[in-house]
């Protein structure tokens, strides 16, 4: 009896500080997943979900109850809003917009955010309707940052100088130990890639390393081996399709 009773406290104690076994990983995806999908969240976002998979990515991304994050460059808010999900009341959320993606294509952006948010219905999550470089946050108090589908256009628009800034300030609003997801659309050297919308996964990396990230993981999770990475990512054939790649980048302890 008495080696049963502490087998059995051992077992608890194991489970106690290892929660996230595979199997339980595969639960909290299932579980995420149904609670994006259970009602609340807009049908258009719904049916990106598809192509984003956001369970799997904030999953693989190690997103928690109770952290703050940013969404950087968050357009119209299809991840503030799963943000806000994840980390609950007791979490914060900043979405991010320079000016100018605001006003693109006639202030949709905008509209879009203002929509998502109106009436208090994410009442975590705070807009920040300005410049990175504008951002008053404290430095070291943010636990998470993602950019989605972003990187490509401060790289290929204004170069890698540009990139290294970025990253600089980013690395500068989080906590040590603080992660940075970052999703694009895959380019492959020697396309122009400007034209495409798209950047090599390996420029990202090096930009990133250069600033002093870590690279604590990469996931086959959004690829698309049908994109052979030629085609423009609005080109309706691939469109909500393209081969992108994750990366979780973290700030040193």
């Amino acid at each position: 009896m008495k080696t049963a009773h502490w087998v059995a406290l051992l077992s608890l104690a194991l489970a106690a500080l290892f929660p996230l076994t595979a199997a339980a990983d595969g639960q909290n995806e299932k579980g995420l997943a149904e609670r994006l999908g259970a009602g609340g969240r807009a049908e258009a976002d719904q049916k990106r979900d598809a192509g984003r998979k956001p369970a799997d990515v904030v999953v693989f991304l190690d997103l928690q109850p109770g952290m703050t994050v940013v969404d950087l460059i968050a357009a119209g808010g299809y991840y503030t809003e799963v943000l806000s999900l994840v980390v609950g009341e007791e979490g914060q959320v900043y979405a991010q917009n320079p000016p100018r993606v605001l006003q693109f294509r006639d202030g949709a952006n905008d509209k879009a955010m203002t929509s998502r948010l109106e009436g208090n219905r994410l009442p975590n999550v705070q807009r920040l309707d300005q410049d990175l470089s504008e951002i008053t946050l404290a430095p070291a108090t943010v636990d998470f940052a993602i950019t989605a589908l972003n990187f490509h256009d401060i790289y290929n628009g204004s170069g890698a100088e540009a990139a290294q800034d970025f990253f600089g300030r980013v690395l500068s609003l989080l906590k040590p130990g603080g992660v940075l997801g970052l999703i694009d659309h895959s380019g492959a050297a020697g396309n122009d890639n400007v034209k495409l919308h798209r950047i090599e996964e390996q420029k990202v990396l090096e930009a990133a390393k250069k600033a002093g990230f870590e690279v604590a993981g990469s996931s086959d999770l959004l690829r698309n081996p049908a994109d052979d990475r030629s085609t423009g990512v609005f080109d309706p054939a691939v469109r909500g399709q393209t081969d992108r790649f994750l990366l979780k980048l973290r700030k040193p302890m």
